[in-house]
């Protein structure tokens, strides 16, 4: 596989990483007080959602993705049976953050419900969040790569704009990978593809702050989980920082709420889009599971 498709899923699990240690503060300007400018990662405070967490590791988010890339170096193919029992597996014993998504999830799982019916009822955009290796294992075949993005995050996330933007996510990776613009693919994708949704609305609102200081725009949007306030913000930083990916998941950062998933899609495509020589190495040597991450990324070929 290419140099930036690697690229793609070490910038997404470098931009939940990056997030670990203010993940969650809403405050910019407590986040710019205390921790200064964030661009190297930070040891989660004892305060913090992510308490049993170190400096270098996941969250639950980017834990969960590399639950889907085992799954998918193991089987080949994206395997909603195998990526579930690994899934419940995770979360048996596990030290960090239950979101309320992972327990509605458990609780479907526990009364029964198949994989294909366990999801949640949240909007959380995570749900569409772990998806860099699926499009790393299915660059090729669209129809299955959008087929199982929107599959894999249905069995968490039941809300149908959360799954139609796993769906805008991995074709837009895909796209980029191929050497498109991420601007030029994110207008072509919602007008072909999701004109009669809110995506379309909430990339047109992303791309039109595209002049604004990243903090009060994604202030302005909203900085928490839910899909409908992320979107537009996950829009405007892939668009305002388009040649720049370190610069992006900084501000992803810097923005303040749910920085681990957002980072998570804006490191996956503008990984796909710049490459290697785009991420910072010393974020891939701090990151505590890089080596395993690209021995699993050769595993998939």
């Amino acid at each position: 596989m290419s140099e930036r498709a690697r690229a793609m899923v070490m910038a997404s699990f470098a931009g939940d990483s990056l997030a670990l240690g203010v993940h969650w503060i809403y405050s910019t300007r407590r986040i710019a007080e205390e921790f200064g400018r964030v661009e190297t990662f930070l040891e989660p405070q004892a305060d913090s959602y992510h308490s049993a967490k170190d400096r270098g590791d996941f969250t639950h988010y980017g834990d969960q993705t590399l639950v889907l890339l085992q799954s998918l170096a193991a089987r080949k193919a994206f395997d909603l049976e195998d990526f579930s029992l690994r899934w419940k597996g995770l979360f048996e014993h596990y030290p960090g953050y239950y979101d309320e998504a992972t327990k509605g999830t458990l609780s479907n799982f526990s009364r029964g419900d198949s994989p294909a019916a366990s999801g949640s009822s949240s909007d959380d955009i995570a749900g569409a969040a772990r998806i860099a290796p699926l499009v790393y294992c299915l660059e090729t075949d669209l129809e299955t790569l959008v087929r199982s993005a929107r599959t894999q995050t249905a069995m968490t996330h039941a809300d149908p704009d959360t799954v139609r933007a796993s769906e805008f996510f991995a074709r837009l990776a895909q796209e980029v990978l191929g050497g498109a613009s991420p601007v030029a693919s994110c207008i072509g994708i919602a007008r072909d593809h999701f004109l009669e949704t809110p995506l379309a609305a909430w990339v047109d609102e992303g791309l039109a702050s595209i002049g604004d200081e990243s903090v009060a725009a994604i202030k302005r949007f909203g900085q928490s989980c839910h899909t409908p306030y992320a979107f537009p913000g996950i829009i405007h930083l892939i668009a305002r920082y388009e040649t720049d990916l370190k610069e992006a998941l900084v501000q992803a950062v810097m923005s303040g709420g749910d920085s681990a998933a957002r980072g998570m899609l804006v490191g996956m495509v503008l990984g796909a889009h710049l490459g290697m020589d785009a991420l910072p190495q010393e974020w891939i040597s701090s990151m505590k599971k890089a080596g395993q991450i690209l021995s699993l990324l050769e595993n998939l070929g």
